[in-house]
C-alpha cells in the first residue's frame, strides 16, 4: 500500500518565497499533500500559498515556529498520515532533495530523518564563525545526552514515520525547538538517521533571529536541553510500535 505523505511548511511573511516553495514540492510528489500553516502573517502569504494549490492552516495569531510546526504535525497525525516532512517557507529547503530524506523513513529503517550540512566532511554548508560554534556546541551537547552521535541539531529539515508523528503531534518545543526536538526524538526512542543536504540561503524575507535573540537562543537551548534530558518521555513502544 502507497504511504500518504504530507508536506509542512511553517511560515510567517513569506510573501516573496511561498509560491516557489509550494511549487518545488509538488513538482518532487504530485500526490502530496502540501500544508502550509500560517502563523498569522501580515502579508499575503496565506493567499499565495492557496493560490499555488497548497492547504493553509491560518492562526489567528503568531505562536512561534515551534507552535506553527506543531500545528502541522497535528493535522497530519489526526489525516492519519502515514509520512511527513517538514520544509521551511523561506525556501532555504530543497525540495528536489526530499527523495533523499525519505529514503530511510520509506525504508522502514528510520522514524527521524534529518537533513544535515554536516554528515559530509567536504558539504558545501560554510556558517559564520560564531554560528559554526554554536552548531557545534548543541551537536556534541545533544549527542552526549542522547546517546547518539547528532551532526545537525538546527536543520528543520525533516521527515517522519507515523510513529514520529505521532510523537511530535505531542511532544514538540515551541521556542526555537529544533535542537530541543532532536533529543527528545532520541530519548523517546524514535529510530534516528541523518543525510546529507545543501541547502539555499533564504530566498525572501528576513530571520527573526537577531543578534540579542543569538544570544538568548543559546542560553535558552542549553537550559532546555538539560531540562529535557532529566524528562521521561513516552518510549516509542507505547506510541503504537
Amino acid at each position: 500500500m502507497t504511504s500518504r505523505l504530507v508536506a509542512v511548511v511553517p511560515a510567517w511573511n513569506e510573501e516573496g518565497a511561498i509560491g516557489r516553495v509550494v511549487d518545488e514540492i509538488r513538482a518532487f510528489d504530485r500526490t502530496a499533500t502540501i500544508v502550509v500553516v500560517d502563523d498569522a502573517s501580515s502579508d499575503e502569504t496565506a493567499g499565495l500559498a492557496e493560490a499555488h494549490g497548497a492547504t493553509v492552516l491560518r492562526l489567528p495569531f503568531n505562536v512561534g515556529i515551534g507552535g506553527a510546526v506543531q500545528t502541522g504535525f497535528r493535522y497530519a497525525r489526526d489525516e492519519g498520515y502515514d509520512v511527513a516532512v517538514r520544509l521551511d517557507g523561506d525556501g532555504q529547503h530543497d525540495a528536489a532533495e526530499l527523495g533523499t530524506l525519505l529514503a530511510p523513513v520509506y525504508a522502514g529503517s528510520a522514524d527521524l530523518v534529518i537533513g544535515s550540512r554536516f554528515v559530509d566532511p567536504g558539504g558545501t554548508y560554510r556558517p559564520p564563525f560564531a554560528r559554526r560554534i554554536g552548531i557545534r556546541v548543541f551537536a556534541r551537547l545533544v549527542s552526549v545526552l542522547g546517546g547518539q552521535r547528532v551532526t545537525d541539531t538546527t536543520s528543520g529539515f525533516v521527515a517522519l514515520s507515523r510513529a514520529g508523528i505521532e510523537l511530535f503531534a505531542v511532544e514538540y518545543p515551541h521556542d526555537y525547538p529544533e535542537v530541543e526536538a532532536t533529543l527528545v526524538a532520541v530519548r523517546s526512542g524514535l529510530r534516528l538517521a541523518q543525510v546529507q543536504v545543501d541547502m539555499r540561503e533564504r530566498q525572501a524575507g528576513t530571520s527573526s533571529i537577531t543578534f540579542v535573540r543569538s544570544l538568548y537562543y543559546i542560553v535558552k537551548v542549553m537550559l532546555a536541553l538539560l531540562i529535557a534530558s532529566l524528562r521521561r518521555y513516552r518510549r516509542l513502544e507505547a506510541a503504537g510500535r
